[in-house]
């Protein structure tokens, strides 16, 4: 038995990975047996003491890879206890853009010079929802964003329009199938300045289509912001194929970067000139050492930098993308994760539906990432006894458990194990 390869999508679903043919029969064992990336699995860290029985929140927080004490170890021995500050000449400045720029090239589908690892999420797309919104033409002062987004998103965007005096405009999608092509289109018009939207819901796991959308946000006149904080490293990403603007993503889910972990920031490359980020900062002037009266910003992705960056922290980072980069790339990893979370709609189909449990993602795997929701009114309590229990899925109100499933760490056996004690909670607080 061997996993189904993943062909290249379709024109019409450019990003999206295409449906599996079938499942082979519910058998962990002899998926496990079949996985490609079985070995990969080994490379994380198991905790110890209290075991874990089925670890099904990798769309939250990544495990740690095995070795990555081993690695921070060596780099506080090594460049930061050795060379101290002479470190920053010599490799430290431009670490943000080499791993901005190999994170590009394994997992974004991006050229080199338009990705640059720092700050937080909610920091970075703040700066380019508001560098893209103060770059539109006069009469554009609207911001569009579906009512379904994340908070951070959603409340940065109140802010920004509070900050500017500019307009919202809001999609409220069908949950069913998320933010369309269509609804984007329909919310568009002569104002629009910005679109902010996220790749991956963040309660279904809806791929939106994303080269439709780019595309019609550009026939309007206006720049698109993609939110890929459930895509890197789950599912693949063309950035520059789809001819996307702006792109921000965290790397502490499926790219494993650490609690906290810096997230990246992508700026096509002919926007990089003529977009001036809010936050300015002495790492993103064009002379930082010159410690010159007033700013000047500095050329290409530099300018988007603000303070000093986290080197440390990405430490984990780097790892990780050498590690998915190892295992085949992002195709490899997006193959396995397709029949992850079919084998896990199959289970709860089997076994929770009977006991009243809604499914609530998409049913075809092209437009679902690397997790699955399903609600029930008991959930909250569910969760909660099943993290005493060492089996650990995460919980969306009203009534939503989420599976996040991250591919090289996850085995089927794990899958089934979780399932099996979901249905055991649910029918124990019944």
């Amino acid at each position: 038995m061997t996993l189904p390869s993943t062909p290249a999508p379709a024109a019409h679903d450019a990003g999206r990975a295409p449906a599996v043919v079938g499942l082979p029969a519910l058998d962990a064992a002899a998926l496990d047996d079949a996985d490609p990336l079985a070995a990969f699995r080994s490379r994380f860290l198991k905790p110890e003491g209290e075991p874990v029985v089925a670890y099904l929140d990798g769309n939250s927080l990544g495990r740690p890879l095995a070795d990555i004490g081993d690695r921070l170890a060596a780099f506080t021995a090594g460049p930061w206890g050795q060379r101290l500050i002479r470190a920053w000449d010599e490799e430290w400045m431009d670490e943000p853009f080499r791993l901005g720029d190999r994170l590009a090239e394994v997992v974004l589908g991006a050229a080199a010079g338009q990705t640059v690892v720092a700050d937080s999420t909610s920091v970075m797309i703040y700066k380019l929802v508001r560098a893209a919104l103060d770059a539109a033409g006069p009469g554009r002062d609207e911001i569009v964003i579906d009512r379904e987004n994340f908070p951070t998103d959603r409340f940065l965007v109140e802010g920004i329009a509070a900050e500017r005096g500019a307009a919202l405009r809001w999609i409220t999608p069908d949950p069913a199938t998320g933010v369309t092509a269509a609804d984007v289109e329909a919310a568009l018009s002569p104002r629009t300045a910005v679109v902010l939207l996220s790749h991956i819901a963040y309660r279904s796991g809806y791929v939106a289509d994303a080269p439709a959308i780019t595309d019609a946000v550009h026939r309007a006149g206006a720049l698109v912001v993609w939110d890929l904080c459930h895509s890197a490293g789950s599912v693949p990403v063309e950035l520059d194929a789809w001819g996307v603007d702006l792109a921000v993503g965290c790397t502490y889910k499926y790219l494993n970067g650490g609690p906290g972990s810096p997230a990246f920031g992508y700026v096509r490359a002919g926007l990089q000139e003529t977009l001036q980020q809010p936050i300015w900062g002495w790492m993103g002037a064009a002379d930082p050492f010159g410690m010159t009266e007033s700013y000047v910003p500095a050329a290409g992705m530099r300018r988007f930098i603000t303070g000093t960056p986290p080197i440390l922290a990405m430490q984990p980072l780097s790892a990780m993308v050498e590690l998915i980069a190892e295992a085949g790339g992002i195709e490899a990893v997006r193959a396995k994760s397709v029949l992850l979370t079919e084998f896990a709609a199959s289970l709860a189909d089997r076994d929770l539906a009977p006991l009243g449990v809604q499914f609530a993602s998409p049913r075809d795997p092209s437009v679902r990432g690397s997790h699955i929701t399903i609600n029930h009114p008991r959930f909250r309590g569910v969760t909660a006894l099943l993290w005493e229990r060492g089996v650990i899925p995460d919980f969306r109100p009203p009534h939503g458990l989420r599976i996040g499933l991250s591919p090289l760490s996850t085995s089927f056996a794990e899958v089934e194990a979780g399932i099996e004690a979901i249905r055991g909670a649910l029918t124990e607080l019944a």
